[in-house]
């Protein structure tokens, strides 16, 4: 085994000596950290790092170490998970810049990115951390696309306003939760479902929108989730979704809801909600 290893090795025995559990972390607790004095020398050399005492014992981190040895520290945010590369060079960690982001109110589209901090009703901020399976995950392989463009003469059905971008935070044993209204996806559901009744003999006949006897179109349609309901939810985006939906009962009510997941700072999904 190269020097390169065996330094990493006992790095990572190092972070292993911090990771305790049960009545170790009860007695972990009553510990105290304080600044090392000793120094540290490398070759022969004085290097610099930043060092802690805990119960006689120095702490120092990984990444550290691995710039001072050139090997590789990375973290994969997704499974929370530290990686060192023992043969690989260290390179300096990139770290995202921080800005707060307003979530837009008129159905433009917003691309979340890591760094991006999501202003929240209860007056705090929500830290996106990680956007890696925004558009790549296991269902989708790439972007939903543009918005569907008029099969036909959109202005003859029901024209709901948009809601409210809504942000939700919550927090629960799995975690710190936001959910967010997407409303340049929501769009993208009212315009396919224009597209289905266009294509459906029950709501478009002859080029004009059938109407009922008080003359308004067959689909009502609403753009939030009534109160009680549980909506299907289905995500990557599937066109056919909200089509065959329609074609299974072209007449009625229809509520249409999108919101962004993130768990813990990482985005989770775009899940599309129909009822």
């Amino acid at each position: 085994m190269n020097r390169r290893k065996e330094i990493s090795l006992m790095a990572a025995g190092l972070l292993a000596g911090i990771a305790v559990s049960g009545p170790a972390t009860q007695a972990v607790a009553g510990l105290m950290a304080n600044p090392s004095t000793q120094t540290f020398r490398l070759d022969g050399q004085c290097i610099h790092l930043e060092a802690y005492s805990i119960n006689g014992n120095n702490y120092v981190k990984l990444r550290d170490i691995g710039q001072a040895v050139n090997f590789g520290v990375t973290y994969d945010a997704a499974r929370n998970t530290v990686i060192i590369h023992p043969n690989e060079a260290y390179t300096e960690e990139v770290k995202a810049s921080t800005k707060n982001v307003m979530v837009p109110q008129d159905g433009s589209q917003y691309i979340p990115k890591a760094g991006d901090v999501i202003p929240c009703g209860d007056g705090t901020g929500y830290a996106v951390t990680d956007v890696s399976r925004y558009d790549r995950n296991a269902f989708a392989s790439g972007p939903a696309g543009p918005l569907p463009e008029p099969a036909c003469d959109w202005s003859q059905f029901d024209q709901p306003q948009l809601p409210a971008a809504e942000v939700r935070r919550f927090n629960d044993q799995d975690g710190d939760y936001l959910f967010v209204r997407n409303l340049y996806e929501t769009r993208r559901m009212l315009y396919t479902l224009y597209n289905a009744m266009a294509d459906n003999p029950k709501t478009w006949q002859d080029g004009e929108a059938v109407r009922r006897s008080d003359g308004t179109p067959w689909v009502h349609i609403h753009l939030s989730m009534p109160e009680g309901v549980s909506p299907a939810g289905f995500w990557p985006w599937r066109a056919e979704r909200v089509t065959e939906l329609l074609d299974s009962c072209p007449a009625g009510d229809y509520y249409l809801d999108v919101w962004d997941v993130y768990r813990n700072g990482i985005f989770q999904r775009t899940e599309y909600q129909i009822y």
